[in-house]
């Protein structure tokens, strides 16, 4: 949900020194940027990411690959269901069944208490609230159709799941089922690796990078100084 996330920045830094932009933003409500949190709401996320994409063609920079983590990476495959336009697609330990795991994280008899006083606070450890789940931001997830907006991704987008097998939140059994029903597909598991990838961050990059430098050589946008995977200029670095 944060750019800050370890995964998202240790990849930042791994693209620089290739040479490659990166950057890196947080959706509405989330981390350092403005706006509400809302619980599950996908398409909103995906429609942020349109934004920022719009705003970098405007620039006359070359998008030519977007990468989600967890939440991301389910907000990247919406993006790239209806919008035909990135033709290099890196989803992160993204949630295929997203009827999953909202139990645990609202507990149990969650759709009473919703439909009751129409929001759950979410709260931590300490007591504190954290965010509040409305009956409307709860119900974007649950009517948010994985399995068509995989379906609905053109072949000629080239898609790179990795997941770890030690993923506290989100089971590796969802990347098999992303292997299943998107066209052009690639699924990476990366044994031992938890939702951060604590300990196995090199081999998260290094899985990333050359998935992504493959299509640099392909995309049609890249300036010829950057068609060559062994011989790249150093383009500056973009983030937030």
């Amino acid at each position: 949900m944060s750019q800050n996330r370890i995964p998202m920045v240790n990849l930042a830094a791994a693209f620089e020194k290739e040479g490659i932009s990166a950057f890196r933003f947080d959706f509405s409500g989330n981390g350092e940027n403005e706006g509400t949190f809302q619980y599950g709401n996908y398409r909103r996320e995906a429609d942020d990411l349109r934004a920022v994409i719009k705003h970098f063609r405007e620039e006359k920079r070359c998008v030519v690959a977007i990468i989600g983590h967890s939440i991301g990476g389910n907000a990247v495959l919406l993006y790239a269901s209806k919008c035909n336009d990135i033709k290099t697609v890196v989803n992160i330990a993204g949630r295929y069944n997203l009827r999953r795991g909202i139990e645990g994280r609202l507990g149990k008899n969650f759709r009473e208490k919703i439909e009751q006083n129409g929001f759950i606070d979410v709260k931590n450890r300490g007591g504190m609230i954290e965010y509040r789940v409305t009956k409307g931001s709860l119900m974007d997830r649950l009517v948010t159709d994985t399995h068509a907006a995989c379906q609905s991704i053109h072949p000629s987008c080239r898609v790179l799941t990795v997941h770890g097998t030690l993923d506290e939140f989100v089971p590796v059994e969802d990347a098999m089922e992303f292997a299943k029903y998107i066209p052009n597909h690639k699924l990476q598991i990366v044994e031992g690796a938890d939702q951060e990838y604590t300990s196995h961050e090199d081999e998260l990059a290094s899985i990333v990078l050359d998935f992504v430098k493959t299509s640099l050589c392909k995309d049609k946008c890249v300036p010829k100084t950057l068609s060559s995977c062994t011989n790249t200029d150093k383009l500056r670095d973009s983030r937030l």
